[in-house]
């Protein structure tokens, strides 16, 4: 069985969201415990499996993402990787079509190489900033919002872009604070560099204590963002070690995430299901 190691949300190797993809030739999933057992193998924020659909459905492949911890409702960045495998490989052509506990879930490729994801956009609900979220951040918030229960995150905004780059939290103290993560973002110190907003995603609630570049973070930024600066079409940027650029176009209740895909490694999984 073929495993690939893809740099998702990145222009050049080792650098954006590093996501494992196995495409799967069966019509269903092998067991759950040997998809956790992988993931945990493979130690990456997000392992995603697919396998392809019949015909005339819906949807032309079914899509899943684990942790290393756990298997999740939605994931950004294991979705573009998956897409980019699809097309690197000849295994789909045209506009895609995913089957996932999220609903379905688009992914459409550009000339240019980039590939733009079809997600749904978070709801935002301001809420009273949680007892010993400032202490466990290290940050004193601006504002704290919830987000939907499909992405269950809190979006925590911060007084400026080198407060978000200085975070050094307690992860173990964040864990409990929210049902996966915490996003913590502010407006761009300098609009000019080519993005609009900062964020950083801390996600000890799903065994991540930070992700590089978190696609499904964005569907809550966007609109969050979009309200603040008036527009619809904005770029982000995580400011993770690695780094990595979204952009966002805000589409009512749905979000496209656009983003580039490298693949690093292509090898073989020895151990069957």
């Amino acid at each position: 069985m073929r495993i690939r190691i893809v740099d998702a949300f990145a222009d050049r190797p080792f650098t954006g969201n590093p996501a494992g993809v196995l495409l799967l030739d069966s019509t269903g999933f092998p067991d759950d415990g040997w998809l956790q057992r992988v993931a945990a193998e493979v130690n990456l924020s997000e392992t995603a499996y697919a396998h392809p659909l019949p015909p005339g459905g819906d949807a032309d492949w079914a899509l899943r993402w684990f942790t290393p911890a756990t298997e999740v409702d939605l994931c950004g960045h294991a979705t573009l990787a998956t897409a980019h495998v699809l097309r690197s490989t000849g295994r789909a052509s045209g506009a895609l079509r995913f089957a996932t506990r999220s609903g379905i879930l688009g992914a459409l490729a550009h000339e240019d190489g980039s590939l733009t994801l079809d997600f749904p956009t978070s709801s935002l609900t301001p809420v009273p900033v949680p007892d010993g979220l400032a202490s466990a951040l290290g940050a004193e918030p601006v504002a704290v919002h919830d987000t939907s229960e499909r992405i269950g995150d809190l979006l925590i905004e911060l007084a400026d872009e080198p407060a978000v780059r200085a975070l050094a939290p307690d992860h173990a103290a964040l864990a409990g604070l929210s049902r996966r993560g915490i996003i913590a973002t502010a407006a761009a110190e300098d609009p000019g560099r080519g993005y609009d907003f900062v964020s950083r995603g801390f996600f000890a609630g799903v065994g991540i204590d930070e992700d590089p570049v978190t696609g499904s973070a964005h569907t809550a930024l966007a609109p969050f963002w979009s309200a603040r600066l008036g527009r619809t079409e904005l770029t982000g940027l995580q400011v993770s070690a690695r780094t990595g650029l979204v952009h966002t176009s805000l589409r009512g209740d749905r979000t496209l995430l656009t983003g580039r895909a490298v693949t690093v490694i292509d090898g073989e999984l020895l151990s069957s299901p």
